[in-house]
């Protein structure tokens, strides 16, 4: 029988099981500061009465035959281990025959444990580990609530993923550090044997198109991508799998790309705080971008509701003028939704990142059309990386 109240789409929902709280206090964490739209709260902890509603909720709406859940933070492995064993409990009570759930679980490394990562390998969860590079990068700014470096603890849980054969991506912030040393920052990843890698840049804005000191600018940020390109598309192509440079190659395809940030409209990833409060995106956990409680209207509703839909499409309807026009558009959409700081006139804005973007895509179109035809073709990784190296 088909269920009356599933959505007509997968979404994944970004869940803060302990809300916005870490033991670390990294510099440019946006996200630490989520206590004070709780004020009177001491205890962030999600119950466990509220996370079975949530995951029967969830599933309900899903159309199958995967679900996919995003436990995120502040540190999620602060709620303990014991939780994240009810979390598997529960998708098991409440997913439907021949259905299986996805787990992907970010976290800064610190705290990971022997007895963890044997949870995450026998549970087949993703997890996402937060590294800055080689520690006189990594150290800047991520740093453990006393000011002291962290970089080692955070390798130790690296290291405690490969050791029991975990399935692992490390997300590298570029700041105004590290995006100075591009090849560094990539050869320590490759000296660490880690094979996927997502580069997410930090853009702080400080109102009226002003950002922080910590902000990467725009035109390193394409360096940077394009110094690690070259050297990935030459000799590491089939081999390391960087997230950006992965979604390129979806859309020199002409494939819908996955990250929100390069896709023409959002709101397919809002997120769940740990009282149920629903956000349109966890970098809007603002309260006009609340779209309600679970425990008081039903998820389904919340997801199907004319603010988020507004919200996502506000990612296409307000495109800059320029944006419209631009080669790159393909690929590029506008960038995310909250980079989006320079002001264009007629309500409408620029993407921080633009310049950079533009200068990445454009240096990278024979490569992808190059690895586009290949892939047409059905040849291997091997042989379309010895025609990419012909264009060298």
């Amino acid at each position: 029988m088909v269920r009356s109240n599933k959505l007509p789409f997968n979404i994944m929902i970004m869940i803060f099981p302990n809300g916005p709280i870490c033991n670390l206090d990294c510099d440019y964490c946006y996200y630490k500061k989520k206590t004070s739209l709780y004020p009177h709260t001491k205890n962030f902890q999600m119950t466990e009465e509220l996370l079975e509603e949530f995951i029967r909720q969830y599933i309900k709406i899903q159309p199958g035959l995967v679900v996919t859940f995003g436990w995120q933070g502040g540190e999620p492995s602060l709620r303990g281990i014991h939780f994240f064993k009810k979390v598997v409990k529960l998708q098991n009570k409440y997913l439907p025959k021949n259905w299986k759930s996805q787990n992907a679980f970010q976290t800064n490394g610190t705290l990971l444990t022997d007895k963890w990562c044997k949870f995450f390998r026998e549970n087949d969860f993703l997890v996402g580990i937060s590294i800055d590079g080689p520690s006189v990068l990594h150290d800047v700014y991520r740093k453990d609530k006393q000011g002291r470096p962290t970089h080692t603890n955070v390798l130790k849980g690296l290291h405690l993923l490969q050791k029991y054969y975990v399935e692992y991506n490390v997300l590298c912030t570029v700041n105004n550090i590290n995006v100075r040393y591009p090849l560094e920052v990539y050869h320590f990843f490759k000296n660490q044997q880690v094979k996927n890698i997502q580069f997410i840049p930090i853009v702080e804005s400080l109102g009226e198109g002003k950002v922080s000191s910590r902000t990467v600018s725009s035109k390193d940020y394409g360096r940077f991508l394009i110094t690690i390109f070259d050297e990935w598309v030459h000799y590491d192509f089939g081999d390391i799998f960087i997230q950006t440079f992965e979604e390129c190659v979806a859309a020199w395809l002409g494939m819908r790309t996955n990250l929100c940030v390069f896709s023409e409209t959002c709101g397919r990833a809002p997120v769940m705080e740990h009282n149920g409060d629903l956000y349109a995106c966890d970098h809007f956990v603002f309260p006009e971008y609340k779209l309600g409680n679970i425990l008081e209207t039903p998820l389904n509703k919340l997801i199907q509701s004319l603010k988020l839909k507004e919200f996502g499409r506000s990612k296409k309807d307000d495109l800059a003028e320029v944006c419209k026009v631009c080669d790159v558009r393909f690929i590029c959409n506008g960038g995310c939704l909250k980079n989006r700081i320079i002001n264009m006139g007629e309500g409408k804005k620029l993407n921080f990142l633009c310049e950079g973007y533009k200068q990445f895509f454009r240096c990278i179109d024979p490569y992808m059309n190059e690895i586009a035809k290949g892939i047409k073709q059905e040849k291997s990784p091997k042989m379309i990386k010895k025609n990419l190296y012909l264009l060298k």
